[in-house]
């Protein structure tokens, strides 16, 4: 089979950025809304569309219609006739919700309770958990995982705010599940002025200051608190398992998750958040050290390794000096250019399909072994083998 260009789908959220994914594709930016994450993969929410011998086609379609010659004997028995993975190029300006995710035995009992009994609260998209990684592409803020509950609890009890004893308290005890519970459910009435307290006794221009002019009253902004704050440069990761309370706060990277839309919000968001159902998917274990950095496999060639099946991300720097490189991996692949010019495989016309920042194409598993040269760099999300 052949190497298809492929054309994304942009998703205007209201806290992306109104240049960095124009800028990457080289258009102009867009004078009316932002573009917060470029999708590209073949989840039913916004398939990415491939151009065919016969015309453009969605990818999900494309891989219906022919699953086994598509994704690989392997991968189709493992996970059906759908990608396991979806890439995309994620552009905040600013914070996003704070979420976590479920794991894959939770998410297939939890969405067929769902949709046995329409009273239940609508939490879930699919029955698939939603693990996730993202490499930093620009220098990248983000809060991630649950960090020392007693450093926790010395900052929040140097803000002098009395009515936080019980939350300092419950930290002291190593007891997460309830200092967040305590948080996410303080009553209405008095959130503001418990945000409000707390910022003026917190240091200005930080943390807490920012979160809450972006969500003022909101009390995801002190459960922030409670979370690793990372600032990533180019190149360093971060992972978020199934149950990692994280949010990303600012700065562009490519993002590589199963593909699942299940998000349970818990704060700093407009949006619906169910305290009950966040609690019941969170991991209260202590993150020590979020940041994971690239191992390199291959000359020019990196990745960054995490426990699952679903997916596996490599990058591959192309210098112009060194002979055509492999790309990693078999199976159905799709490469994403964020630099340079470079050249994929063969086309429907037996020609290499050129890519440039910000574009992509899609290997099927029957293309086999297929070679990138060029000059530039680009990430490749595959299905380990």
């Amino acid at each position: 089979m052949s190497v298809y260009s492929l054309t994304g789908v942009v998703r205007p959220y209201a806290w992306g950025s109104r240049t960095v994914i124009a800028e990457l594709q080289g258009r102009p930016a867009p004078t009316d809304q932002p573009e917060a994450e470029l999708w590209l993969g073949a989840h039913p929410g916004d398939p990415a569309t491939v151009a065919g011998p016969d015309g453009p086609v969605s990818l999900e379609t494309l891989i219906a219609g022919d699953p086994k010659g598509q994704l690989g004997e392997e991968v189709e028995r493992e996970f059906g006739p759908k990608l396991p993975f979806l890439l995309k190029v994620l552009a905040a300006e600013s914070p996003l919700s704070l979420q976590a995710h479920p794991g894959l035995e939770y998410a297939k009992q939890a969405y067929a309770r769902q949709e046995a009994d329409p009273s239940l609260p609508r939490n879930y998209t699919d029955a698939n958990h939603k693990p996730e990684m993202l490499v930093a592409v620009t220098p990248f803020e983000a809060l991630c995982g649950f960090r020392s509950p007693d450093a926790a609890a010395d900052e929040i009890e140097a803000f002098g705010v009395a009515s936080l004893a019980p939350v300092v308290a419950a930290l002291r005890d190593a007891d997460l599940r309830t200092a967040v519970r305590t948080l996410l459910t303080w009553p209405t009435g008095d959130r503001e002025a418990l945000v409000s307290a707390v910022v003026a006794a917190a240091p200005a221009g930080g943390l807490v200051a920012d979160l809450a002019a972006h969500y003022p009253g909101d009390p995801g902004v002190l459960v922030a608190l409670l979370l690793n704050h990372v600032c990533l440069a180019p190149g360093e990761a971060i992972w978020m398992p199934a149950g990692n309370l994280h949010a990303y706060l600012r700065g562009a990277g490519v993002e590589l998750m199963a593909a699942s839309d299940n998000v349970l919000r818990g704060g700093l968001t407009p949006k619906r958040v169910d305290v009950d159902e966040l609690l019941n998917v969170l991991r209260f274990e202590v993150l020590d050290d979020p940041i994971l950095r690239g191992a390199e496999v291959a000359p020019g060639v990196s990745t960054w390794s995490v426990p699952v099946p679903d997916f596996e991300l490599f990058r591959v720097e192309l210098d112009g000096t060194r002979p055509p490189t492999e790309v990693p991996a078999t199976g159905p692949r799709i490469i994403l250019a964020t630099a340079g010019d470079i050249f994929v495989g063969e086309s429907v016309d037996g020609t290499p399909v050129e890519l440039t920042a910000g574009t992509a194409a899609y290997a099927p598993a029957d293309a086999g072994a297929i070679k990138i040269a060029g000059t530039g760099q680009a990430f490749v999300a595959a299905v380990p083998a």
